[in-house]
Order: C-alpha cells, then structure tokens, then sequence
C-alpha cells in the first residue's frame, strides 16, 4: 500500500498530524503498537485528571462543612477511582478511532520501523510483517518514564508514572522521587486519599522549571495538608527485599533512611528513538533526540520527527502543534515555526501552576530590565467565595517597551485562565492592554488584570 504521508505513533503529536494531513487532501495511514491516542490519552494526561478529579471531590466533601454542609463519614473506593480512570481514558481512544474513521486515515496496528526513507515495516503482535510506503513519514514516537541506575523499577515495589494508575491497592506510604509536574501530581493525589506522601528533589527547589516564589508557597502548601519535602536530596539506592523499601536518601545533612511501600519514580521521560530505524538509515540524532529543523525535517529527505523525541518540552499540546506545523509545511503552505517561548505549562495538583514566558529571574539574565506585578487570591472575591484563597499571580513585563513577558500563577482554577496570557503574548500586547482589557466580576481572571496594574502602581483592590 502506498501513501503520501505515513505517521509512525499514535499520541497527541501523531494522531493530530494525520488529521491534518488528511484535511490537506493528503492519503494518510497511522502506525501505532498500543491503542490509539498514545500515552497521553491512555497513560497520561488524560486519566491522570480523572484521578485529581476523583481526589478533588473527596477533598471537597471533607470539608463540605466549611460551606455549610453538613455530609455523613466518606471514604476512598480506590479500586473504584482507578476504574473510573481507565473508563474515561477508554473513552478518550474510542474517540480518537472515531476521528480515523472520519478522516478516512487507515489504522495500522503493529511496530512500526523505518526500512528506507519512503518505507515502513508494521510487525504486528503476531509476528506478521507488512510493508507500507509514503512519500513522507513522520516519527511520532514519544516517551516512557526515564529510569535511573540506582532506581531502577520492578513495576511492583519501584514503579513509574504507568504502573501509579493503576495499583492494586491504596498504599500506605509512598516516596516520589522527582518534583516536576508529574511527580508533584501523583504526590497531592495520594496524599489527599491518605496515603504517607514523601517527595524527593535533587534540586533546592520542588517544581523546579517554575518560577521561584511559585515553587517556595506551593511547598509551604502541600507541606501543610501532610507531604513531606525533602529538597537538595538524593536518593542513593532502594532495597526492596522487605515489605517496605528502605530508600536511602542523601540530603544536606547526612544519609537518611526512608521507608515506604511504594517508590514512584518521577525523574523525567525517556525518549522512544530505539528500534526504530533511526541508525539504519543514518537519521541525525544528539543526545537522545531526533535531530530537526524548525518545520521537523530530518537529515534524511522525506522523514520528518515530532513531540517528544525532538528538542523542545515535552508536552501534549506542544507535539499537537508540532504535528500541525509538520503536515502544512509538506502540503506546501507557510505555517510559522513554534514559539517555543510562548509555550503554556501547567501542574494540576491543589492549587493548580499555570505559566508561560520568562520567570524573574530568566528575564534578568536575557538582560531585560523588568517590571513586576502580583495579585494574591486572598484578595479575590471569586476566591474568597469558592473558598480556594491560596495562591496569587505574577506578572512581569518588559519597562522599555511595555512587552509582557512571563506570567506564574498559583491557584484554584488557574489553567484555565492561562490562555488569555499566550494569546495575549502572541498579538504582542502590552501591560496597559491588559489593564484596559475590561474583565468580567467575580471572576479568578480578575487578578491577572490586577497584577498587571500592580506592575504599572494602579492596582484598585490591593
């Protein structure tokens, strides 16, 4: 079989890149090993939620009376928690087949291989073996949970992000080994189901890509509902002979001793760029990554390579737009390459992070002189009526120019008002257009015009 455009993985970056291309005219199929919709869908973002949902709700219900409500005694049906997850992922990858089906995109279901760069080989589960050819091929094969020499996982006592969703029992202790966004996520859930939650960061400072005072009160925080964090630490081996794994843990002052039923290994991806032709077929890589220019274009003429496995952050959203952009430049329109800049991250654990652009001190060091505004939800009536008072906004603008360059929140909700700020930074609005952009009341989006006006001294409510 023959096609203009064959798409090796299945996740946010490949899925997306084929219905566009389809939407282009062009003859499209998809190769993926697992269900459709790849980790993000099945393994990840998506029933990662659904368990924060299901944690946010007996949150809420705890302190049911803190709104005037009076409920009987709660507690966790885990196996019941992680059931409703698989569903909703389920669902998500039913939807995904759907999408295929509408765009006429054949489904190849096997490995997918590089033979040449207009070919490539589907070994399905049963051995058999297909050969497919393009006249272009995007590599969309993602990552899995990076393991460490002296971490390594078992997937019954050492575990990654996958095996997290879908443990057996509830357990009681559990040491997070990492503090990016997906261990700080799988951290606040377990802890607000009551599992002993402890968090390991080799960095001073947990969330460590944010910006610092966001990183500072979001420990202060979850230090407050029971986790305990041990930042500058390092974990220096894991003995799962016994019942509990004693974790020995070197920190500022000396070797600890940890023990927990669980150790979840939360120190990053690892990149899906083996055993798939890539050295074959001489396809330029550096250090773990696919080498590729600003439309995704590989050395070798007619194989392309997005999400993951290309430099960049490795998000959802950011391989979606890569995919975009891939497929338009090949059925020759003149889409712009990615702002990798303007890229909007986000942590959904209690309160939520929400941030793009340049933290304070990254805007320093780009030699900006800088204006800073901050609005706390404390001072929110949105806030202070949901009861979600934690939290505040930060602003930073360029002093020169007016130029809005960075924005971190922390706080109930704030993922959803983040988009306001990449578009913003997209049309190059400037602080004073923010202020004078009328925001409805009693809103959270409230404090982004707040902060805004605090960086220029107009704040009304501060």
């Amino acid at each position: 079989m023959s096609y203009d455009l064959i798409v090796i993985g299945s996740g946010p970056g490949g899925y997306v890149a084929a219905i566009r291309a389809s939407q282009l005219g062009l003859k499209t199929a998809i190769v993926e090993k697992e269900s459709l919709g790849g980790i993000c869908l099945n393994w990840g973002c998506i029933p990662t939620k659904a368990l924060l949902k299901s944690a946010e709700v007996f949150e809420y219900i705890n302190h049911a009376a803190d709104y005037g409500i009076k409920v009987g005694s709660s507690e966790v049906d885990f196996e019941s928690m992680i059931k409703r997850s698989r569903g909703v992922a389920d669902g998500m990858s039913k939807g995904v087949q759907f999408l295929m089906r509408k765009n006429k995109i054949d489904v190849l279901s096997g490995t997918g291989k590089l033979k040449n760069k207009s070919t490539v080989t589907v070994t399905a589960s049963n051995g058999d073996v297909q050969e497919v050819t393009a006249k272009h091929i995007i590599l969309a094969t993602g990552g899995r949970s990076r393991e460490l020499p002296n971490l390594k996982q078992d997937n019954k006592k050492v575990i990654g992000y996958r095996q997290a969703m879908i443990l057996p029992k509830k357990p009681e202790s559990m040491i997070v080994v990492g503090s990016g966004a997906i261990g700080i996520e799988f951290a606040y859930l377990y802890n607000a189901i009551g599992t002993k939650v402890t968090v390991v960061e080799y960095l001073d400072n947990i969330v460590p890509l944010e910006d610092e005072e966001i990183s500072k009160q979001l420990a202060r925080i979850l230090k407050k509902q029971g986790i305990n964090i041990l930042t500058g630490s390092n974990v220096e081996s894991v003995d799962t002979s016994g019942d509990l794994c004693k974790v020995h843990v070197k920190t500022a002052t000396g070797t600890e001793v940890l023990e927990a039923a669980i150790v979840l290994s939360a120190v990053g991806i690892s990149t899906n760029i083996e055993n798939i032709g890539l050295e074959e077929n001489g396809v330029a890589t550096d250090r773990g990554k696919v080498v590729v220019d600003n439309f995704y274009r590989t050395n070798v003429e007619g194989v392309y390579a997005i999400g993951d496995i290309v430099k960049g952050q490795a998000l959802a959203h950011v391989a979606s737009a890569e995919g975009i952009i891939c497929v338009e430049k090949i059925a020759g329109l003149n889409p712009e390459p990615l702002n990798y800049n303007n890229i909007p991250g986000c942590t959904y654990c209690s309160p939520e992070i929400a941030s793009v652009g340049y933290t304070e001190k990254a805007a320093k060091e780009a030699g900006y002189e800088i204006k800073v505004g901050k609005f706390p939800f404390s001072a929110s009536g949105k806030a202070s009526a949901a009861g979600a008072k934690e939290g505040f906004v930060k602003v930073i603008f360029d002093a020169k120019y007016g130029e809005f360059l960075g924005a971190h929140m922390l706080g109930h909700n704030v993922t959803e008002m983040l988009a306001e700020v990449v578009t913003a930074r997209k049309l190059e609005a400037t602080g004073h257009e923010i202020i004078k952009s009328v925001h409805p009341h009693p809103t959270m989006s409230e404090a982004l015009m707040e902060a805004a006006a605090d960086a220029y001294n107009e704040c009304i409510h501060l």
